[in-house]
């Protein structure tokens, strides 16, 4: 017997529970060459910002143990070029597409969801809270619960109210669930976890910094357990909230303790640097342990550690069949 996959973005229904991270596959024309999109659960573009950006300088990439750091800075060719030229591919192929934004300020992040709210194809938005605020001496905005909370009330605001608006949290926080909170008060309708920490690493060879921005994202399996620790402090909190889990996801049972923490959906990021089949192989993964568990759905794994032997599931498929 096979199993359930279908997992629930906020009221968006996806096949399966895995999905890109964004930043990792572009907005998939380069995974597009490997396997058909439309297979995935979501393809979550690149963080999109309003005019086109170069990026930082070179080295932008470096390895680390069990991990990457990398400083790309949101290159991008912009909102005009991503709407005439990339989004259309996505919906030619067939794939749902999480967009991520991302801006230096209120007013932009607005823009950004009036030029995205009635353009077809877009399953939802990802709200990238990880941008240092312009108006605010350069303070990120996901560190702060109020900042965070104005930019995601802006953003549901504008886009049309069938398209969910996720807000991505950062670790490097005093406290993850008080930034979870305040996003869900202001309007997010599920949440993302966990952006890259700052991390930094320095060439003894050259006796200089390995990126040329200094520091940047740490990603990789080193922070997967820094993952599962954000997605159990922020489930237990916020049980009803559809939770985004990411970070270190190089197996089907990397994406199973995810899962088992509180996240319905799984993203992969850093794993489709070195495989691109990366987002299928682990979803047969996943579906195999489930099926090794007994389980006949994915929703039944669902923050299931956080639950005693013989509690029913809580999840929102269970919500949304109990509805019809």
């Amino acid at each position: 017997m096979s199993v359930d996959m279908r997992t629930y973005l906020a009221h968006v229904e996806l096949a399966n529970p895995i999905t890109t991270a964004a930043g990792c596959a572009a907005s998939g024309a380069e995974l597009a060459q490997f396997f058909d999109l439309a297979r995935l659960g979501a393809l979550v573009t690149r963080s999109i910002t309003m005019a086109p950006r170069a990026g930082r300088p070179t080295p932008r990439m470096a390895e680390t143990p069990s991990g990457m750091l990398n400083a790309v800075g949101l290159q991008g060719p912009g909102v005009d070029a991503f709407l005439e030229l990339e989004l259309p591919r996505l919906v030619e192929r067939g794939a749902r597409a999480v967009v991520s934004i991302a801006g230096g300020s209120v007013a932009e992040y607005t823009a950004l969801a009036r030029r995205l709210a009635d353009a077809p194809g877009v399953a939802a938005i990802e709200v990238n809270l990880s941008c240092p605020n312009v108006e605010d001496l350069g303070r990120v905005f996901a560190r702060d619960p109020a900042a965070s909370a104005e930019v995601v009330a802006a953003v549901r605001t504008t886009m049309r109210y069938d398209v969910p608006v996720v807000a991505k949290l950062a670790p490097d926080v005093a406290d993850i669930v008080a930034v979870a909170r305040a996003c869900v008060d202001g309007g997010a309708d599920a949440l993302a976890m966990i952006n890259t920490p700052l991390g930094m690493s320095i060439d003894v060879d050259t006796m200089r910094p390995s990126l040329a921005a200094g520091t940047g994202g740490l990603s990789g399996p080193a922070i997967r357990p820094l993952a599962v620790r954000c997605l159990w402090q922020v489930h237990a909190a916020l049980p009803g909230v559809p939770l985004v889990g990411m970070g270190g996801v190089l197996t089907g049972r990397d994406a199973l303790e995810l899962i088992l923490a509180g996240a319905c959906v799984v993203a992969v990021g850093t794993a489709l640097f070195h495989d691109p089949y990366a987002c299928l192989r682990i979803l047969r993964e996943l579906e195999d342990l489930l099926k090794e568990r007994g389980f006949e759905r994915l929703a039944d794994a669902v923050g299931l550690a956080h639950r005693p032997p013989g509690a029913g599931p809580r999840h929102r498929i269970d919500l949304e069949e109990s509805s019809l």
